[in-house]
């Protein structure tokens, strides 16, 4: 199986540390390593490096080649401009078709956290043990929901179908982006609904089927570039072709418009979190909602339920706090209510035009 890392995305949530210019994926907000390679070491020892591809921008092709050395040199898909999600799955598919379009490959997203990463090996082996029998579906890898959250996607799914060594396969009905909190709470209290991450194992082939379906001319666009993929014009293809493709979500291009008889839902616990946010980085890391996050040189007295990330040489010393992000870098000081992260994006588009825009 294949597998395919989207490293695109600039994140405004991760304001201060992530950037235009060196995005979350890009970053050490777990531990010592960037969630890029984090995606990448946990895949192993499953999966081969030759196995993984890396899409993102051509604007990162430094930083992404720096931190993943052991990835094959022609595993790298550079997209020219960014154009959301849809090109991008789209051409990546398209490549892989050129080596064998019947064989599983994974799509999976590279500023994500996973605790159980053995687990997540594991589901991403029933998805491919269920796509080799069927190269006609699409498997969901959902993960099975801690709280009723408002601010992810959500998968809903029927009947089981299939078992595979104690790992149920559901029928795939709908999806469900951003509940209001009444939904989340009644989903959470449902064995029929999990959180969506937006990881999937199907085959190239069976992708590109629906891009010729329900993206015409999108899929016209992709074969353009497949065709020129491995030939001498193939740089100047993609950089002529890419940009012109409409920019559009990969769900509403293709995914929301399948005939839901060729999807399918693995519903598990591979302690998966969206680490997209401060708030959401603070529940993934804590093993209670009362305990202290912090990095760097930080100094918290009668504090609870805080994150405090410190990237200077500077000592923060945090009293009677509770609830609140702190993030400290070297240019930029962001304190804020837990709650007020959505806040964030509005803020940095605000500094667009202004002299603090190239803190942005």
């Amino acid at each position: 199986m294949k597998v395919i890392i989207f490293a695109g995305g600039v994140g405004t949530r991760l304001w201060p540390l992530s950037r235009k210019n060196t995005p979350k994926q890009f970053e050490k907000i777990i531990g010592d390593k960037s969630t890029l390679q984090l995606a990448v070491d946990r895949l192993q020892p499953d999966f081969k490096f030759a196995d993984i591809y890396i899409s993102t921008g051509e604007k990162y092709e430094a930083i992404v080649r720096a931190h993943l050395p052991q990835i094959p040199p022609k595993n790298f898909i550079f997209e020219p401009e960014m154009r959301d999600v849809g090109p991008a799955v789209g051409v990546a598919a398209a490549i892989i078709a050129r080596q064998n379009p019947d064989a599983p490959v994974a799509i999976i997203w590279s500023d994500h956290f996973v605790k159980k990463e053995r687990r997540f090996r594991e589901v991403l082996k029933f998805a491919e043990e269920l796509v080799t029998k069927d190269n006609e579906s699409l498997i969901f890898m959902g993960q099975r929901a801690r709280f009723a959250n408002q601010n992810l996607g959500w998968l809903e799914f029927g009947e089981k179908t299939a078992e595979i060594r104690g790992t149920k396969i559901f029928q795939f009905k709908k999806l469900i982006y951003r509940p209001s909190l009444e939904q989340a709470e009644k989903f959470l209290e449902s064995e029929n609904f999990a959180w969506n991450p937006g990881y999937f194992v199907t085959t190239p082939k069976f992708l590109l089927s629906q891009y010729q379906k329900y993206a015409p001319s999108l899929w016209k666009k992709i074969m353009e570039i497949q065709a020129a993929y491995g030939e001498s014009n193939y740089q100047a293809i993609l950089r002529k072709v890419y940009p012109t493709m409409e920019k559009i979500s990969f769900d509403d291009a293709v995914l929301a418009k399948i005939d839901p008889k060729h999807l399918f839902v693995i519903a598990a616990d591979l302690g998966w979190s969206d680490v997209g946010a401060w708030e959401a980085l603070k529940e993934a890391l804590s093993g209670k909602t009362e305990e202290n996050v912090t990095k760097g040189k930080v100094l918290l007295e009668d504090s609870l339920d805080n994150l405090v990330f410190n990237y200077t040489d500077q000592l923060v010393v945090g009293i009677d706090m509770q609830e609140l992000i702190a993030i400290n870098t070297d240019d930029v000081l962001l304190i804020c209510p837990k709650n007020s992260v959505s806040k964030i994006k509005k803020i940095v588009e605000s500094l667009a035009g202004t002299p603090n825009e190239k803190l942005t």
